[in-house]
């Protein structure tokens, strides 16, 4: 089983570096890490009053991996979930937020157990995950990846901007849906036709 440090570097490997696309409503991004991130955090690493792109541009590396553990795994309280599937809801989180969290609360309203969808990992959704991991131990954590990419696939359906992530200019799997499926058993991946078929409607 891996480490929570394994599993943020494994993160920090696939969130690359500086990026500041004005498609993704995160803004500017480095290691993982958003602006909104570094300003909630007081990350002021110029030392100029004020948290902007420049400090973003020069956040490294170890102390992404340190707001990823802190902020984006203990914080949220991911360490209270069954440990399969902490890689799953660890990368979300750092990719989407609490709707990590949302996602996971409406997989188990759909296994009929009675969760508040708010993306908030309160005691009540920690036993509501560790009730439906007892029920289904080889199925939740395929069940809670595949969720996830039907979630980005709805996202890029509603905004047009966010297509880009989610289908590459040839066609092929976007880097959100070849993320989703890396947590996910080959079984269970789409395949380019299912994959074309989804988003043919994008045009």
């Amino acid at each position: 089983m891996q480490t929570v440090s394994q599993i943020a570097k494994d993160i920090l490997a696939r969130e690359g570096g500086y990026v500041n696309d004005p498609d993704d409503p995160g803004g500017a991004t480095n290691h993982g890490v958003t602006i909104h991130t570094m300003r909630r955090l007081g990350l002021d690493l110029t030392g100029d009053g004020v948290v902007d792109g420049e400090d973003v541009r020069i956040l490294d590396a170890d102390r992404a991996l340190k707001i990823f553990i802190d902020h984006y795994y203990h914080g949220p309280g991911l360490d209270g979930l069954p440990a399969a599937l902490q890689p799953s809801v660890f990368d979300m989180y750092v990719n989407a937020g609490n709707n990590a969290i949302k996602v996971l609360q409406r997989l188990l309203s759909q296994m009929r157990i009675d969760v508040v969808v708010d993306g908030a990992l309160g005691p009540l959704t920690i036993a509501a995950t560790t009730q439906a991991m007892a029920a289904a131990p080889d199925h939740l954590a395929d069940a809670y990846g595949i969720a996830r990419r039907n979630y980005y696939y709805r996202l890029a359906d509603g905004r047009a901007a966010s297509r880009k992530y989610a289908r590459r200019r040839d066609g092929g799997k976007g880097g959100w849906i070849a993320r989703a499926e890396k947590f996910i058993a080959p079984r269970y991946h789409f395949t380019e036709h299912q994959h074309t078929a989804r988003t043919a409607s994008w045009g």
